[in-house]
């Protein structure tokens, strides 16, 4: 079934240009939400998705309150909700397998809302990227939008605050105005937002996409539980030369938007390849092939577990 607009289906776009010029309803929206202030979100109700994660929950889970994601430059970051079920999933997407990784945020959803009591309609908010001279946001937001088109479900376009429609210049450089966003699981709301805390586990998590981790769904809302890994990788000395060198030469290799990424961006890929020589094999970490499970409690309390000397919470 098609992806829809207004309730009426649309063509492919050939362009971003294409997609607001034909439907400049979609740019207001979209400049309605940059406006809106960004919300600084409060860890304790909080479940953060890093890069190639998803995670999915609904309104009964008492565990988490809000999915946020941030630190989107190049990256887009992908909501789906069920208007009755009321339930939503969030995903960071950077392009790594765009195809493979829609239907499964799409199944995330619709697992979740079988309720025949519960009515409603799936609706999509796409948010990130920014006019990058390489047009990589361009590329993911097109691949994005064709994806979610091939699905056999209507899906609702409701927000698409991408690419150009979120590109900001700051100093004379191109940037995302939008970097992070969260949902309310209770009310649905959606809403730029920044996340101080970025756990459970950051850098584990972060170890597992640096070393070509695919897209992961992270959460299971029935149990309240994180779920890390299990992952592979092999022991690489040679990315210990990365931490002798300056934050311009590492934002020029190692990011695809050298000039837009925030400031923490380098301390942030340090810590990732600390990690990885300080556990230069996998099977240290997951021994036995198993994963790693963090018990979120309820509301309010921040959960804490330990991972091999790491205070994790």
């Amino acid at each position: 079934m098609p992806l829809l607009i207004q309730n009426r289906r649309i063509e492919r776009p050939g362009s971003t240009v294409d997609l607001f010029a034909r439907y400049p309803h979609l740019q207001e929206n979209a400049r309605v939400f940059r406006s809106k202030p960004v919300v600084d979100v409060d860890p304790k109700c909080l479940l953060y998705i890093q890069q190639r994660e998803f995670a999915a929950t609904t309104p009964a889970d008492n565990s988490v309150a809000v999915l946020g994601s941030d630190d989107a430059t190049t990256c887009h970051l992908v909501l789906v909700r069920h208007t009755g079920s009321g339930a939503a999933c969030l995903a960071h997407c950077d392009g790594s397998s765009t195809w493979s990784e829609v239907p499964l945020i799409v199944k995330a959803v619709t697992s979740l809302s079988k309720d025949p009591a519960k009515e409603g309609r799936l609706e999509l908010h796409l948010v990130g990227g920014f006019d990058d001279e390489s047009k990589t946001s361009h590329k993911l937001s097109l691949n994005l939008l064709s994806a979610f088109q091939r699905q056999k479900e209507d899906i609702h376009l409701e927000t698409c605050c991408i690419t150009e429609m979120n590109d900001v210049l700051v100093d004379g450089a191109h940037r995302p105005g939008v970097h992070g966003i969260g949902i309310n699981i209770k009310t649905g709301e959606v809403f730029p937002a920044s996340f101080p805390h970025k756990g459970p586990a950051e850098e584990l998590r972060s170890a597992r996409t640096f070393t070509g981790g695919q897209m992961a769904d992270i959460y299971d809302s029935n149990k309240g539980v994180v779920k890390i890994g299990p992952c592979k990788w092999s022991p690489n000395l040679d990315i210990s030369f990365w931490l002798s060198q300056d934050d311009d030469t590492i934002l020029k290799y190692l990011s695809t938007s050298p000039t837009a990424e925030p400031p923490h961006f380098v301390q942030h890929i340090k810590s990732t390849i600390q990690f990885l020589l300080e556990h230069p094999s996998s099977d240290s970490v997951f021994p036995g092939g198993q994963p790693h499970y963090v018990q979120y409690r309820a509301i309010w309390i921040e959960p804490q577990c330990c991972i091999y000397g790491l205070s994790v919470s």
